[in-house]
């Protein structure tokens, strides 16, 4: 749907917060949001955020949020997309993913061996005489196939995510974002000023 009348907003330099004070409208879609929020696709996954919210502010990990998700909604079939550099990690969240009783499909990045020659991209490691690709693409295809609820990505690498999220059937939520200085911790580089992009790093 189109909004002719909807302001760019930039609610980075909002001084006052009204929206979270006073009810504050700025956008002017409160009431097609409410009504898409309240659509029987959406309002379980609001009310399962909010109960999590309330129930674990401060005391529950990620980790275990993502648990209680799973129970609430009732979820039968996850998904998980992850790196093959993060093998150890994604072997773990599975197993605990597990205990809650579900199917898990867990499908590595570089499912189906293509070449990275074979697709034109360029080469990380080119002493090699074959090189596989990360392959988004195929990874979506196999949780789609596998008809998963809930998708989890583990350090998919920029771009690739993108891609994965945008041919997932199902809904996504990222577990580990991948960040390979800051040992996948992407927003430190927003408080250290030696990794800050604009900063160029302090002259000490």
């Amino acid at each position: 749907m189109s909004h002719s009348k909807v302001p760019s907003l930039d609610c980075t330099r909002c001084t006052h917060r009204d929206c979270y004070t006073a009810r504050k409208d700025c956008a002017g879609l409160k009431e097609e949001a409410v009504e898409l929020l309240r659509r029987p696709e959406n309002e379980p996954w609001m009310k399962a955020a909010a109960s999590i919210e309330a129930t674990g502010y401060r005391s529950w990990t990620r980790l275990e949020e993502i648990i209680r998700l799973i129970e609430a909604m009732k979820l039968e079939r996850i998904g998980v997309a992850f790196c093959i550099g993060l093998s150890d990690e994604a072997e773990r969240f599975v197993t605990v993913l597990r205990t809650t009783g579900v199917k898990v499909t867990a499908v590595c990045c570089k499912v189906c061996g293509v070449s990275k020659d074979e697709l034109g991209v360029t080469r990380l490691h080119k002493e090699r005489p074959f090189e596989a690709s990360c392959n988004p693409v195929a990874q979506a295809l196999v949780l789609n196939e596998n008809d998963t609820e809930l998708n989890f990505t583990l350090g998919l690498c920029l771009g690739h995510d993108i891609l994965f999220n945008k041919l997932s059937k199902a809904p996504i939520s990222a577990f580990i974002v991948k960040d390979r200085v800051l040992a996948h911790n992407p927003v430190a580089a927003l408080y250290s000023s030696y990794h800050r992009p604009s900063s160029g790093g302090d002259s000490i």
